[in-house]
């Protein structure tokens, strides 16, 4: 079969990007296949070409809605209508009659907690499943083991649905990592397909700074210098909904926020106007990003550092996919790292909320419930709750100080994440590599073209949704 044919008879592109034939090939055969591909390469491609060219249904678990939605509304608007995904965005009519006749979908989008539904779970046996996805994989263990135990299920899962062929996609994962998640999806042998995380057209700077006033003020002068279009990390709603106003008013840009407590049409509305060039940036938290298929972001801003190396590097892979050069700065003060300390905290329960009634844990906050909820039901004791408790937290705090090792580092930062991730780093010199090596920031600097909006978002909004 000649692959580079399927792929512009199905799909309409030319070329293979790095890894995606190789993947493909490997899912033809019937192998299982891990997959590391670099953010931006294209990974849905992996899985779409894959899917048209396999007999059965393929279902792809996704970790977040506004994530599915992108996808489901990419793959319509390039003709596939046998595409759905099953979220809270359909009404119980539209879910009912989604399952009534599943089977007429090629493409099936599924969150791990939907799979978590028992009549859903029955509906999806009933299929035949060509190929079996989970996307994001890393969220298996950057989340499965906290607040969203569902992922851990997905073995089971995958069994129940007779062991179909499986692919697994992320852009960053530790040896160590990887390990956990074929253990976690019951993948006995599988062909892994591993590429560098780096991305060389991403230029690497950590701005210290001396108190909270010098970072805002470094903030807002990095925003109104940098050419956009961008992206600024924060680890709070409010600072995201805060400087979104004030880098706006200072600097006359189209800005918008966007984090976990908006509704899913205020999400989904915010980031296809980031796609379609009618914002300058986005003050975002993490839940903004993952997915989103735009090419020509250009900075990314962390205000707050992140909770690991590899969380930071899926944040600054949204810059830059088209190839161009791009920026990533993160802005640190010493004691930044309490505010992702705090936060660790917050994901998991107390030890002590282990020996709470069924009726008194039904009392907590939901990511704390479900974490006590999930390992009861596998029958483990307290004490062994506790070990798991006390596990992740040594695992989360030892993750964040080799991000601050990064941070605080002296040398070439992007050999810091070869190593890290036990890579081979190439000979070849980056030119824009890092500002230990030297970055000259006016290289990334310009005017931010005007916007003027046209368009009917509420009627794009209705189009997306239906």
């Amino acid at each position: 079969m000649q692959l580079e044919r399927e792929l512009e008879r199905f799909l309409g592109f030319s070329n293979f990007r790095v890894g995606q034939r190789e993947v493909v090939a490997h899912v033809l055969d019937g192998n299982d296949c891990f997959a590391m591909l670099p953010t931006g390469t294209g990974k849905t491609v992996c899985y779409q070409l894959s899917g048209y060219l396999l007999e059965g249904v393929v279902l792809i678990v996704s970790p977040l809605l506004s994530l599915m939605q992108d996808q489901v509304e990419r793959m319509r608007a390039n003709g596939e209508k046998r595409v759905i995904a099953l979220n809270s965005f359909l009404s119980l009519e539209e879910k009912q009659c989604a399952l009534a006749d599943l089977s007429r979908y090629k493409f099936i989008f599924i969150s791990p907690e939907m799979l978590g539904n028992r009549k859903i779970r029955m509906a999806t046996q009933r299929l035949t499943i060509g190929l079996f996805v989970v996307d994001e994989a890393h969220c298996i263990s950057q989340w499965g083991h906290d607040f969203r135990p569902d992922y851990l299920e997905l073995g089971a899962v995958r069994e129940e649905l007779g062991s179909p062929t499986t692919l697994v996609l992320t852009a960053t994962a530790t040896k160590k990592v990887r390990a956990d998640i074929k253990t976690q999806l019951r993948l006995a042998s599988c062909i892994d397909v591993i590429h560098s995380v780096d991305r060389p057209n991403i230029a690497i700077v950590v701005q210290k700074v001396e108190s909270k006033f010098e970072k805002q003020t470094q903030l807002l002068k990095l925003a109104g210098s940098l050419k956009g279009p961008g992206i600024i990390y924060f680890s709070s709603k409010r600072l995201a909904e805060r400087y979104a106003y004030e880098i706006a008013e200072h600097h006359g840009l189209r800005t918008a926020f966007y984090h976990g407590d908006m509704s899913g049409e205020d999400r989904v509305t915010i980031q296809q106007q980031f796609i379609q060039n009618q914002l300058h940036l986005i003050c975002a938290t993490s839940a903004f990003g993952m997915g989103v298929d735009k090419g020509d972001v250009r900075f990314i801003i962390h205000f707050h550092m992140p909770g690991d190396l590899e969380a930071y590097l899926q944040e600054i892979g949204r810059a830059g996919r088209d190839g161009a050069p791009s920026i990533a700065i993160l802005l640190y003060a010493d004691g930044d790292e309490a505010i992702q300390l705090q936060l660790q905290d917050r994901d998991l329960p107390e030890e002590e909320m282990v020996y709470l009634s069924p009726a008194l844990t039904e009392q907590l906050p939901i990511t704390e419930r479900r974490f006590l909820e999930f390992y009861r039901e596998l029958g483990l004791t307290p004490e062994r709750i506790k070990e798991k408790i006390q596990f992740r937290k040594r695992w989360k705090r030892e993750n964040l100080f080799t991000l601050l090792n990064f941070i605080k580092g002296i040398t070439c930062r992007r050999r810091f994440v070869h190593n890290y991730f036990e890579e081979v780093a190439k000979d070849d010199i980056v030119s824009k590599c890092c500002d230990i090596c030297g970055v000259n920031l006016s290289d990334f600097e310009g005017e931010n073209e005007a916007i003027e909006v046209q368009q009917g978002w509420q009627e794009y909004l209705d189009y997306l949704l239906r």
